[in-house]
């Protein structure tokens, strides 16, 4: 990579390449096209030309990707995009570059493109380049604007309101809905969202006998840990006056008040308890069991289980576990320290719950040791929000959702290698003094951090909101798992013969994954001939999330906030495309 490319010349390099990109789409010529990338090059597309997610690494590789789609596709207007950010210089992952908006369209309508341009020979060459689907054209979005177009000037006197319409839409008496969505979280409400407005008519369904039931039947002092300016839902951003952390309770209000007003169809204490696949007609036979003990057989077409990461604890056998005389619990069960002002506990497992629970008994009264079975990455609450320093660049909300999702996983890992390596020089006493009690760290997979360890595998870290300090500082005592011989019926005896006595043993040890989850219901057929779930495949994308998982109509969605609202819409566009059969 040659000299950087400057703000003063970044419209007319970012016109030049954009217009010999269309040139060569035009040409459906596989040389051209590997003509307009750098030697270290990407491309992420996202259901644009191969209705899928992929990420596809060299120009050669990308060029013999590519040509095949352009017929179908029929790619055109390539062009800055109006009305958004313009092409300006920056760094990412340590490359500076011109970074570029551009849209364009397709036979299945409208797209959104981001590029970055290095200087490569004296020549603008792309360095990563991502393509997304907008809309479907005919199918668009009505929260543009353009449902003003067919508003009725009509007042519905002697008729049905509002109230009636909704009341009648949501008890699917006389019609199965094309999607049932299992799961009325944040995930849940989300694609519920994106498919009601798209036209696609969605139940979206939960056990709980309140909306927000399962955050608010967390532990007591429960806060996010990442910032409520990256954690807005689509459609309704949180207001400006809520704390930096939401905390859970808030949150789960949050969960009632969308529902409300994005005027989702919502089964509560609704449960599924069995499900089958016709191939034949191409739609689920489901049964749900409702809160009164009536059960509803349905056959929507599609299947979304928003169900979590949190639903079925692991609680790993433990020698001499079941001779303990106290109180054992998983985390996820957990209510308020206070309950233990006073007694003795062992919290088992050194991520974010095990943290939590720790400082919450702690600072409640009770005599606290955390056991650690494997290097934990720490990085303090500050720190931890440094993957999200694009949402502090002046530029609209939309086009840093656009930006995040136009990372392909090799630069994304990079990236997120160099911030790993500044989190830690920024939080070196609080690591030295942690290594001194004995704490056993890690930086992730080859210094990967907290972000990567989370899609892989859901944790292994701790964002400290004052936990590791009383480490430190020995509030909360450490005991590190391989020094234990077995739990006894006083607490845990260890291997130099000493006991430590307990009164509460908590079990912070994680749940199975989403996929395991729905063995019970769905069978072993089913479940296994879905392929993984969470994780990264061989290209850098999560496997089995958003995107078809080797079974018709059974999709998988979930992550953190700020993931479920990038990503509803991705996964929103595939099952209004299978309903309109305009996907292969």
């Amino acid at each position: 990579m040659d000299t950087l490319i400057s703000d003063a010349s970044a419209e007319a390099t970012a016109e030049a390449w954009l217009g010999n990109f269309a040139a060569a789409l035009t040409s459906a010529d596989s040389a051209a096209i590997a003509a307009l990338f750098a030697k270290e090059c990407f491309w992420r597309d996202i259901l644009a030309f191969t209705w899928d997610l992929h990420t596809t690494a060299g120009a050669a590789t990308i060029a013999e990707r590519l040509a095949p789609t352009l017929k179908a596709a029929a790619p055109r207007n390539i062009q800055l995009a109006a009305s958004r950010t313009p092409p300006r210089t920056v760094t990412r992952a340590g490359t500076s570059c011109l970074e570029v908006i551009f849209t364009f369209e397709t036979a299945v309508g409208p797209c959104n493109g981001v590029v970055r341009l290095v200087t490569e020979d004296g020549e603008p060459r792309a360095w990563t380049l991502m393509t997304a689907l907008d809309e479907i054209r005919g199918h668009e979005d009505p929260a543009n604007g353009r449902r003003w177009q067919d508003v009725d000037w009509k007042r519905n006197f002697g008729g049905e309101n509002w109230a009636d319409r909704r009341r009648q839409s949501a008890a699917f008496a006389d019609r199965d809905p094309a999607v049932l969505v299992v799961g009325a979280a944040q995930a849940g409400l989300m694609i519920a969202a994106r498919l009601s407005l798209l036209g696609v008519d969605t139940l979206l369904i939960d056990r709980e006998q309140r909306l927000g039931d399962s955050w608010r039947r967390r532990y007591h002092a429960l806060t996010l840990h990442n910032e409520t300016r990256v954690n807005h839902f689509p459609y309704m951003p949180f207001p400006r006056s809520w704390p930096v952390f939401i905390p859970k309770d808030m949150l789960a209000n949050w969960f009632e008040l969308y529902s409300e007003a994005m005027e989702l169809n919502v089964w509560i204490g609704t449960e599924l308890v069995a499900a089958d696949y016709d191939e034949a007609a191409k739609r689920w036979t489901v049964r749900l069991k409702q809160k009164d003990g009536s059960e509803r057989i349905m056959h929507p077409r599609h299947v979304v289980l928003c169900n979590g990461v949190s639903t079925i604890p692991k609680r790993p056998k433990l020698p001499g576990l079941d001779a303990f005389k106290g109180v054992v619990s998983h985390s996820g069960q957990h209510g308020s320290g206070l309950d233990w002002k006073g007694k003795r506990a062992l919290v088992l497992g050194t991520g974010t719950s095990g943290h939590d629970v720790a400082q919450d008994l702690a600072v409640s009264g009770a005599h606290v040791s955390i056991i650690q079975n494997g290097p934990t990455l720490i990085v303090s609450l500050k720190e931890a929000q440094s993957p999200y320093a694009l949402y502090d660049e002046d530029i609209p909300f939309e086009d840093c959702d656009l930006l995040a999702m136009s990372f392909p996983f090799p630069i994304y890992r990079r990236s997120h290698q160099q911030i790993t390596k500044r989190n830690a020089e920024a939080d070196r006493a609080l690591l030295e003094g942690l290594k001194k009690r004995g704490f056993k760290l890690t930086s992730g997979p080859d210094g990967t951090g907290w972000q990567i360890m989370y899609q892989n595998r859901g944790g292994g870290y701790y964002f400290d909101a004052g936990c590791s300090q009383m480490i430190v500082d020995g509030h909360v005592g450490l005991i590190q798992f391989e020094d234990i011989e077995s739990f006894c019926a006083e607490g845990v005896r260890l291997k130099n013969g000493s006991v430590q006595p307990a009164d509460l043993i908590v079990l912070a040890t994680g749940y199975l994954g989403q996929k395991e989850s729905m063995r019970p219901i769905f069978g072993d057929a089913i479940t296994d001939r879905i392929g993984s779930v969470w994780g990264f495949d061989q290209e850098g994308e999560l496997a089995g999330m958003w995107r078809p998982t080797g079974h018709p109509g059974l999709w998988f969605f979930g992550g953190g906030l700020a993931q479920c609202r990038i990503f509803s819409k991705v996964l929103a566009l595939q099952i209004k495309a299978r309903e309109l059969g305009v996907a292969p």
